[in-house]
């Protein structure tokens, strides 16, 4: 009896192999391909989110309203400066910054500074390398000096670290709008920068430097020393003359 029941236990067993075999046996490719798919969908949602200097900014109603009267105040300070606090301050954080690039976009100074110390002082603010951008910029292309300067220094106290592309295209702005001593001193700044030197802005700004030969010549020793591969390709020395020699032409005929 003890021999039938041990031989029945023997052939119950299963070999513990087939049974794992089984149990993970590779996925057809339908499943594969679902469960591709299913972390594809996923993938979006655990990107790091876009600046929100970076964002597209629309005027909502409230912004619309506060950029009116913001410029319809701009002669009376005293008006302006109770609308700002009574109602600017207030605004959504989206509001406020749609309403600064506008003004940004209108190339309105005066407001533009206005609303820059505004969102400095909100509790949501974080230094960021756009927002400075955008405002130096804007400033560059009004030929705004001493609000460059402002915009530098509360930058450099809230220790703003602007990378080398965006070096090149602010100092690029300061040189096509007829800066150039600012934009060498930016360069500067970009010279000391802890990130790695790239030739493409470079590039950038020996363009920009074209109408400047000293400078440029400065800028492309510093980029000769960094890239000593590469090749600088400089305009050919009778540019200017031609241009010169047109105008003078031009205005021999004029009566």
């Amino acid at each position: 009896m003890l021999r039938l029941i041990s031989k029945f236990a023997l052939l119950s067993r299963k070999p513990l192999s087939s049974s794992l075999s089984r149990r993970v046996s590779p996925p057809s490719n339908a499943c594969a391909a679902q469960r591709e798919n299913h972390f594809s969908n996923l993938a979006p949602r655990t990107r790091p989110s876009l600046s929100i200097w970076r964002r597209k900014k629309e005027l909502g109603k409230e912004g619309l309203f506060a950029a009116k009267e913001l410029k319809r105040l701009q002669p009376h300070p005293l008006r302006l400066d109770r609308f700002i606090q009574s109602h600017v301050s207030r605004l959504l954080k989206s509001d406020l910054l749609a309403v600064l690039a506008e003004f940004q976009r209108q190339d309105q100074i005066f407001l533009c500074m206005k609303l820059y110390d505004v969102v400095r002082k909100e509790i949501w603010y974080k230094p960021d390398m756009f927002f400075y951008r955008d405002m130096l910029m804007v400033l560059a292309r009004n030929k705004k000096v001493e609000e460059v300067e402002q915009v530098w220094r509360d930058l450099k106290r809230e220790q703003v670290l602007f990378d080398q592309h965006t070096f090149g295209d602010i100092v690029r702005a300061f040189l096509d709008n007829g800066l150039p001593s600012e934009a060498m001193k930016i360069y500067d700044e970009m010279r000391q920068s802890p990130d790695p030197p790239l030739s493409l802005p470079f590039r950038v700004m020996l363009k920009g430097l074209i109408p400047y030969p000293e400078l440029r010549e400065k800028v492309k020793d510093d980029f000769l020393e960094l890239f000593p591969s590469m090749i600088v390709y400089d305009p050919a020395e009778d540019l200017f003359d031609d241009d010169e020699d047109e105008s003078q032409r031009e205005s021999d005929y004029d009566y």
